[in-house]
């Protein structure tokens, strides 16, 4: 496999974006929500690099099912999510694709009373996105290739992976 980005990279890029957040939440104690399961390595380091009260949950959602590629049905589990009534959440995620998965759940984020909701992903494929929604916060624009590693799988494979590497697989497997 050929790495796309490094543990350096990575590294380096969770230090910029932990930083932007820092910069402008300031005090505000904070909710972050990773989607599981392919941000968890996102969220443990990025938690690592922010100060003062932070809360953490989980919120399961998935479109991608087996082999495939191509993504179907979304289905949405806020059953982890804490209480976010009238809290900051910053919303996690490995990837931002279609931006349908993202749009979904700050929506859900927002229907259960969160008084904001800012997003933050590490990868993002603006060649594929089909909602007008953008990430607040963005690792790295990366072209539209399949990637594994540092979370991202494939048909449950290579999540161990400590940087981001580019996998041949056959569009809309």
């Amino acid at each position: 496999m050929e790495v796309l980005l490094s543990r350096e990279e990575l590294s380096e890029g969770i230090d910029r974006l932990a930083h932007l957040v820092e910069g402008e939440r300031g005090e505000q104690r904070l909710v972050l929500v990773g989607v599981l399961t392919g941000s968890i390595m996102l969220v443990a380091d990025l938690l690592r690099r922010l100060d003062g009260f932070i809360e953490v949950g989980m919120v399961s959602a998935s479109s991608y099912r087996g082999l495939g590629t191509t993504p179907g049905k979304l289905d949405l589990h806020l059953d982890l999510l804490p209480d976010v009534s009238q809290k900051h959440v910053l919303l996690v995620d490995d990837i931002f694709d279609t931006g349908r998965t993202m749009t979904a759940l700050v929506e859900a984020i927002y229907a259960r009373g969160a008084a904001s909701v800012k997003s933050l992903v590490l990868l993002r494929k603006k060649s594929r996105t089909e909602v007008v929604m953008q990430p607040d916060y963005v690792g790295f624009d990366i072209p539209d290739v399949f990637v594994v590693g540092y979370g991202l799988d494939h048909n449950g494979a290579w999540r161990n992976l400590p940087e981001i590497c580019l996998i041949d697989v056959p569009v809309g497997s």
